[in-house]
């Protein structure tokens, strides 16, 4: 029998169950194949005794309506930069490539699926350079990963904000206020941009546009002018002034030096200093925007993903990336992926739409 390792790694995702489940159907299609799962990225495979699931009907039945990942998964077991504490109490940073390589072909391992970001890909192009054949399946609720049009469990994301923002948007006028929602995105404003249509917001803050206070204050003070007494803010928690930087604090090592959140309430209180007259509230979604029931949109792209991997890994399609482009699923290189950054275009369709609709940008 051939082997193939599915590995899911960085944050949580709606959909990664569905993307597990259809490598483990297409994969049965196949007499000489067995599927098999590493536990919490490559962390599991790289433990002794490693820890490895074998993933068939019997565990991945129906997962595709699950959130989360069967397998687990964690962002802070890059190989790469594996974080490793020292005797005196401090953590070093060591590259463990070889080791999970080592630990691939000690199990006979013919192939890998990695499902994950740029970061989890990154790892992937890695590998495939030292030799391994992989395949990659992007993965991000950011939707900040190029060459696809879309990756799964953003539009879940973009839809438990937008529930959110209209529950909101009642409260904010039924007492006059000034309601700002943050939502995820540390270097692409995706999710505020499509919550902020979608829910009918009249600011958006997002990291590609740094706003000016001024504007923003400009644009609440309008609507109070006109009677209508409340203002609906949408922010993502890498947006930041034009003269300010990200709000966060520093994270664990291992993973991002940053861990960002609270800029709602940095906000609020540029607000109040600046002399605003108005009452203001501030709602962190945080992760309960990449938990639960993935939707529809995402529980079919998953799928495909799932299948068309496998199916990479079977035409031995190495080094490629599973896409979504035009409405057509392909491939492309890993490295051509990982190589730029997908962001919002503040001159796009989009922004430029929004701004159709009264959003301000704060820019």
């Amino acid at each position: 029998m051939k082997k193939v390792l599915v590995a899911t790694g960085g944050g949580d995702c709606p959909g990664l169950n569905a993307v597990i489940r259809g490598i483990a159907k297409r994969a049965s299609r196949e007499k000489d194949w067995e599927v098999w799962g590493s536990y919490e990225a490559f962390n599991g495979i790289m433990d002794s005794p490693p820890r490895i699931v074998k993933l068939d009907e019997s565990n991945t039945g129906g997962i595709h309506v699950q959130g989360g990942t069967i397998i687990g998964t964690t962002n802070k077991g890059n190989p790469l930069r594996f974080p490793v504490k020292q005797t005196d109490g401090s953590v070093k940073l060591e590259n463990h490539l070889q080791l999970l390589i080592d630990r691939i072909k000690e199990l006979g391992f013919d192939a890998v699926i990695n499902i994950g970001g740029d970061g989890s890909q990154e790892i992937s192009q890695a590998l495939f350079e030292a030799g391994i054949p992989i395949v990659g399946v992007p993965k991000t609720i950011d939707n900040d990963l190029s060459s696809t049009d879309f990756t799964f469990g953003f539009q879940t994301a973009v839809q438990i904000a937008s529930d959110s923002l209209d529950r909101l948007v009642t409260t904010a006028a039924s007492h006059h206020r000034v309601m700002i929602m943050e939502v995820m995105g540390r270097n692409a404003g995706w999710i505020a941009l499509y919550t902020a249509i979608s829910g009918g917001a009249e600011i958006c803050l997002i990291p590609e546009i740094p706003y000016d206070l001024d504007k923003v204050i400009q644009k609440i003070r309008a609507r109070y002018d006109d009677g209508r007494g409340f203002v609906n803010i949408v922010i993502a928690e890498g947006a930041h002034a034009k003269d300010g930087t990200v709000t966060g604090v520093e994270g664990e090592a291992g993973r991002q030096s940053v861990r960002l959140g609270g800029v709602a309430f940095t906000l609020s209180q540029q607000l109040k200093d600046a002399g605003l007259q108005a009452e203001i509230r501030e709602t962190v979604l945080g992760h309960i925007q990449r938990g639960g029931t993935p939707i529809a949109f995402d529980r079919v792209i998953a799928s495909v993903f799932g299948v068309k991997a496998m199916e990479l890994v079977l035409n031995q399609k190495f080094g490629q990336l599973v896409v979504l482009r035009n409405n057509d699923f392909s491939a492309v290189p890993i490295k051509e992926a990982i190589s730029t950054y997908h962001v919002v275009d503040p001159k796009g369709t989009l922004v430029q739409a929004a701004k159709g609709l009264g959003i301000c940008f704060g820019g």
